[in-house]
């Protein structure tokens, strides 16, 4: 979709509403909203039955309206749309916005009628919102073309909003409004049929009304697009924060690896809008008081916040959540100390959350002026101030309006970024928001709660470098089926994986030649065709030290083989490995996003630890340093218990030589993995591995 299409969309200087009617609260509060939010162009109405409605003259059909019209918003029943379709691409009308319902969303039919809708757009080169979508409020231009009512006042801000919910879209509309959350565009988007939810991403990006782009969703549809422009997004310096519902644990089906039982559907959206700096939030109050404390704050430059408040409960509730949010509270430095002890009273405590008590009622400008002092901190990246805006006129509101706007002034002066959170999430009254207005305050993020999620997620937004990888030049190796150890650790060892040594034994005589070759102890392992998870038929012997017990285990596990009707009966024999952390480094094929990477704790406890980081291919050296410090047993590998230390660039660099062989292998790769990776100090060794293919 051109940029310049998606443009002419949001932005017409005429309107026509057709199949308008006093008979349909939509195309009447469609009418109103066009009409007190301040859209300039004149608003055509076609009704074929009626002369008069909305108390305006009607027009029969579009080709009856006298002058140009840019953009068509549609009511007409499910069969007429694509009449109305063919008359307006005739007449030159590129852009649509279709309300009807009766298409995709209700069966068969319906999905035969909206392919229909599809073909004739991309033949005629015509933009659609919809179908079955409530429209868009274009707040930051005053077009509302949005077929519910828009309580008054619209407040108009940096917030581009996307919605693949019609029914939500009034919901989070009200709910901006009632926090005084200013949106510059707010789109339902309906079935999707034409305009996609990243067309309005690519959209906003280029918006210079919008900071940040906040997203509901109910599917990603198209990721790799979701990726492209999620990172422009990021290269731009617009944040994006999205409510993705469809959480529940539906496992993507890798039948062999045991990294298929660590990939869920949720967990690769988690990981894929991690790495592409995404800010993924749990709630509708989240979405929007996240997305209004980024406008207001940006980057942060650091995890460190200094708190000022009026109230020491208030304190307590603050340092628990930055706990939570992985936030930190750092002592102030003495000659801050020094300073705070000179402004709040005697009776209170100077520390960081900083309590200047209830003295602020006596004196309103002490919270101000230890919000300047605090900023001034050397040791802290910005700074949290709990205000609230008042609700109730006091006796003499011109004194709350000068209160308000010093410290208005002093947070625009300040140093470092300053986030202002509310108590509780109360609406902002009609005097709150004129105090606002009149004073400049900036914006308060609806309670402790839900401010501080907003606030550790501005600063985990902050650390993202979106990075992009090059794509490794494919092998040519085509395969079928599930490829065992034998052959899977070659391909690991001819493309750069350190891998254990090991010998396959078709007798029993070869594989203590091998044993004696390696040294004892050795493991001895059951090979046969298509044999996946070895150790679940008890084909994997450990410690043997002679040449009785090799003898003997390999003659009991092929047993075990013929036993079960395998094929291609052996054993594969190695020297044991001890010591050291064993991970699992495994890679498998997400139906939506692709070959994704999972980095855990190892070995047999894999699916019962769960200890595990989620990764999108491609993956740089400082992506999975950064996964490897996520686990909950990273301090195995840092040493714990006087343990060697790992050398975690060593680690890093084999985890990334796998992941670009998982990609390099091409469409065919359903999974790959490697269980355990033995890491003891700088040696890294893969002792095991499994490549299963998709045909």
């Amino acid at each position: 979709m051109s940029a310049e299409a998606v443009r002419a969309l949001f932005n017409p200087r005429s309107i026509a509403l057709v199949g308008a009617t006093d008979k349909s609260g939509w195309s009447l509060a469609t009418f109103d909203n066009l009409r007190n939010n301040g859209f300039p162009g004149p608003v055509h109405l076609v009704n074929p039955r009626t002369e008069i409605v909305h108390g305006e003259r009607a027009h029969p059909s579009l080709s009856a309206i006298p002058e140009k019209v840019d953009l068509a918003y549609v009511m007409v029943p499910t069969h007429a749309l694509l009449d109305v379709l063919r008359e307006g691409a005739e007449l030159g009308i590129r852009s649509y916005v279709v309300l009807t319902a009766g298409f995709g969303e209700t069966g068969a039919e319906g999905r035969r009628l909206e392919r229909e809708v599809a073909e004739f757009a991309r033949e005629h080169d015509l933009i659609l919102l919809g179908p079955n979508g409530n429209g868009y409020i274009n707040a930051a231009a005053g077009i509302t073309p949005y077929g519910l009512p828009i309580p008054a006042p619209l407040v108009r801000g940096p917030i581009g909003v996307v919605l693949q919910s019609g029914a939500l879209a009034s919901a989070v509309l009200n709910f901006a409004q009632a926090r005084n959350v200013g949106i510059s565009l707010l789109t339902a988007m309906g079935n999707e049929t034409v305009l996609s939810v990243t067309d309005v991403i690519d959209y906003l990006v280029d918006d210079p009304a919008t900071k940040v782009i906040a997203l509901f969703l109910e599917q990603v549809r198209h990721p790799a697009e979701f990726a492209r422009v999620a990172r422009r997004a990021a290269q731009a310096g617009k944040p994006i924060v999205a409510l993705k519902i469809g959480s529940s644990e539906i496992a993507s089906h890798t039948a062999q690896a045991h990294t298929g039982a660590l990939v869920g559907d949720d967990a690769v959206v988690d990981a894929a809008f991690r790495q592409l700096g995404v800010i993924r939030v749990r709630s509708l109050e989240d979405l929007l008081i996240t997305a209004g404390l980024l406008a207001e704050i940006g980057k942060l430059p650091g995890r460190r916040i200094g708190v000022v408040t009026p109230s020491g409960g208030a304190s307590e509730i603050i340092a628990d959540r930055a706990a939570e949010e992985g936030l930190e509270l750092p002592e102030y430095a003495p000659e801050t100390v020094a300073r705070l002890k000179e402004i709040v009273p005697e009776f209170a405590t100077v520390q960081n959350p900083l309590d200047v008590t209830g003295y602020v009622v006596v004196d309103r400008t002490l919270l101000g002026r230890a919000l300047e002092v605090v900023a001034e901190d050397p040791g802290i990246d910005a700074v949290l101030l709990l205000a609230d805006l008042p609700r109730v006129p006091p006796p003499n509101p011109e004194l709350s309006i000068a209160a308000f706007r010093e410290n208005a002034r002093r947070i625009r002066e300040s140093p470092r970024p300053v986030a202002v959170l509310g108590n509780v999430c109360a609406d902002v009254s009609e005097f709150g928001r004129m105090i606002q207005e009149k004073s400049g305050f900036p914006y308060v993020a609806g309670g402790i709660e839900h401010g501080m999620t907003a606030l550790g997620a501005a600063a985990r937004w902050s650390e993202v470098a979106v990075s992009h990888v090059d794509d490794p030049e494919p092998l040519g190796v085509r395969g079928s089926g599930i490829w065992t150890e034998h052959q899977a650790a070659a391909l690991l060892a001819d493309n750069g994986i350190p891998m254990v040594p090991s010998e396959l034994a078709a007798d029993a005589d070869a594989a203590v030649a091998a044993a004696e070759q390696f040294g004892y102890p050795v493991v001895l392992k059951a090979v046969a065709d298509g044999l996946g998870h070895k150790s679940d038929i008890g084909g994997v012997r450990l410690g043997l030290s002679g040449p009785e017990e090799v003898r003997r285990a390999h003659e009991e596990v092929c047993a075990t083989l013929r036993e079960s009707g395998a094929s291609g009966i052996g054993t594969l024999v190695q020297p044991q490995r001890s010591g050291g952390v064993e991970l699992l480094v495994g890679v498998v094929r997400d139906p939506s996003w692709g070959l994704t990477m999972a980095i855990g704790l190892g070995g047999v406890w894999v699916e019962v630890l769960r200890d595990s980081a989620l990764r999108l291919l491609p993956v740089d050296h400082a992506q999975v340093r950064q996964a490897l410090g996520e686990l909950r047993g990273a301090a195995l590998l840092q040493g714990a218990r006087g343990s060697t230390p790992a050398d975690l660039d060593a680690v890093a660099d084999v985890v990334v030589r796998i992941g670009r062989l998982a990609q390099a292998l091409g469409d065919g790769l359903e999974s790959l993995e490697v269980n355990p990776l033995l890491v003891d100090g700088d040696r890294v060794e893969a002792l095991d591995a499994l490549v299963t293919w998709t045909r």
